[in-house]
This record gives C-alpha cells, sequence and structure tokens, in this order.
C-alpha cells in the first residue's frame, strides 16, 4: 500500500485545510514475516531474545522484540519458540486484515502465500516435516510445532 497524504484548503482560508490519509492499493502488499532469536543473549538467566517483524508493502506493521520466557536447551529449540511466536502474531494479524478489508468493501488477500523468514535451517526443516519425537526434539515441547499445523491450514511458507 503507498500512502498518500493530502491537504486542501476552502477557498482563501487556510486555517480550514482538510487532512487525509488515503492507501492506494499496489501488487506488494502481501503481508511478509521475518523471525529471528538472539541465543542465549541474556547468559546470567539463560534467556534468549526473541524478535519478528511483519510488513506489508514494504510497511512494518507488527514487530516484538522480548525475553523468552522459558530457558531454551538449543539455538534451535529458541528458533522453534520465536517462529512460534511469530506464527501466532501472524495469525491474529490475518484476522484483523480480514476483518478491516472486509468490513471496508475489499477483496480478501487472505488466500495469499503469506511467506516467514527464518535463518535456521533446522528449525525450517522441523517445522516442514512436523513434531517428531527423537534424541534431538524430545527436550522441545510439542506446542511450539502449531507452526506446522498453520503452514498446512493457513498457506504459511517458512524459508
Amino acid at each position: 500500500m503507498d500512502a498518500a497524504f493530502t491537504t486542501a484548503g476552502h477557498g482563501s482560508n487556510a486555517e480550514q485545510a482538510t487532512v487525509a490519509l488515503s492507501y492506494v492499493e499496489t501488487p506488494n502488499n502481501t503481508l511478509v514475516g521475518f523471525a529471528d532469536v538472539g541465543y542465549l543473549s541474556d547468559p546470567h538467566k539463560g534467556r534468549s531474545q526473541t524478535s519478528y517483524v511483519f510488513t506489508i508493502g514494504n510497511t512494518a506493521i507488527s514487530w516484538r522484540s522480548t525475553k523468552q520466557t522459558l530457558v531454551a536447551t538449543s539455538s534451535n529449540h529458541a528458533e522453534i519458540i520465536a517462529l512460534h511466536e511469530a506464527v501466532r502474531e501472524y495469525v491474529w494479524l490475518r484476522s484483523i486484515i480480514k476483518h478491516i478489508r472486509g468490513t471496508s468493501g475489499l477483496n480478501s488477500t487472505t488466500y495469499r502465500l503469506t511467506y516467514i523468514y527464518e535463518d535456521n535451517a533446522a528449525c525450517i526443516e522441523k517445522m516442514k516435516l512436523g513434531y517428531i519425537k527423537g534424541d534431538n526434539t524430545k527436550h522441545v515441547s510439542p506446542k511450539f510445532f502449531y507452526n506446522q499445523q498453520q503452514h498446512a491450514f493457513l498457506n504459511i511458507q517458512v524459508n
């Protein structure tokens, strides 16, 4: 979406200017997410830093950076937690965008594929395969594999 800021005066009286903010539909207005983690960014408490940002048309619409509430046992575990938080935000953003577009008389864009970019190859692979009980994942709670279910239902591509 491209924003246009306009002002219009009424006659010679510039104090009664009308201000408007309008958005123009562009082909690049798809929802895109980026998720990352700073593993053990607080080594004294053993906490990692979760960060994500979502954009539409190269404009950030939602972002968050916070300490994880539990201690991750590996960098991969921390990345899975960060991706889980990002997917939860995506689900909420998707519902609010659908509501806003619906009440505004615009077509829904929720059918479009949404990319969430993640930099950990092992995390991406586990999200594509789903929860696998094994030596490498036995410490990861199955709830964090909610992402894999959303991948199938909601048109999410984790890269």
